[in-house]
């Protein structure tokens, strides 16, 4: 049973007829433990077939765990999307509902070998010389989301530094509950920086830059550390053994 119906096919082999280059999809999955990776696997094997530009490869992400750890792989269903090289970036979940846009937008940049980035955009991320990890919470039926995954994988495309994850807040729970995302799309920055809701290229990539000021990345953590602190009381009850130092 196919994911994709006839219209999607033709849309999507459509959108992919001038790929440039070619773009390899790799997938990891795992047989336990994992609601969405039959689907994931099948999803990127069907958009694969549909251009002779790109292949789809399968990993396992125990039995294959080398490869997993080159690519960072800690959590399936993963996907990452290549070119001559690994640009940094990665799914998280399904990309099904709205981030299915965001799937076949990225393997038209990838294809063309080009972040599609404002020159200005371009000047600041190739200041950056520390390493940047972009973690984009979104769920698959929030329009607003593909606007901030494709910013945070044209910064990766962009800059050889910067890491960038779309991460689907209900396929990680816990992962979502860490970053208190109780709205989506949530991006977090380095771990520390948050910005809430879709914002425009220029706001991010400011937002971005900061990591590359020591003072700004201090005040971003003391700020998630007071809010760790507030969530955390307000989790007391269901993580106990969380307060015990």
């Amino acid at each position: 049973m196919a994911l994709l119906d006839a219209h999607t096919r033709e849309e999507v082999r459509r959108l992919l007829a001038d790929l440039k280059n070619p773009v390899r999809l790799l997938v990891f999955i795992q047989h336990v433990d994992c609601v969405y990776c039959r689907e994931t696997r099948q999803l990127i094997e069907e958009v694969a077939s549909l251009s002779d530009r790109i292949t789809a490869e399968v990993y396992n992400r125990i039995t294959d765990r080398e490869v997993a750890e080159r690519y960072g792989i800690d959590k399936v269903p993963a996907v990452v999307i290549e070119g001559d090289q690994d640009y940094g970036i990665r799914y998280f979940g399904i990309p099904s509902g709205y981030e299915f846009s965001s799937l076949i937008e990225d393997i038209r940049m990838v294809g063309a070998r080009d972040s599609g980035l404002s020159p200005s955009s371009r000047k600041r991320l190739a200041q950056i010389q520390t390493p940047v990890h972009i973690q984009v919470f979104v769920t698959p039926t929030c329009p607003y989301c593909p606007r901030m995954v494709r910013l945070a994988h044209q910064a990766a495309m962009e800059s050889p530094w910067v890491r960038a994850d779309m991460v689907e807040a209900m396929e990680f729970p816990e992962l979502a509950d860490y970053y208190g995302v109780y709205g989506v799309p949530r991006t977090v920055i380095n771990e520390v920086l948050h910005i809430e809701g879709a914002v425009p290229e220029g706001y991010f990539i400011n937002e971005l830059m900061k990591v590359t000021d020591p003072e700004a990345m201090a005040r971003a953590r003391a700020a998630w550390e007071h809010m760790r602190h507030a969530l955390a009381g307000a989790h007391m009850h269901h993580h106990h053994h969380d307060e015990e130092e």
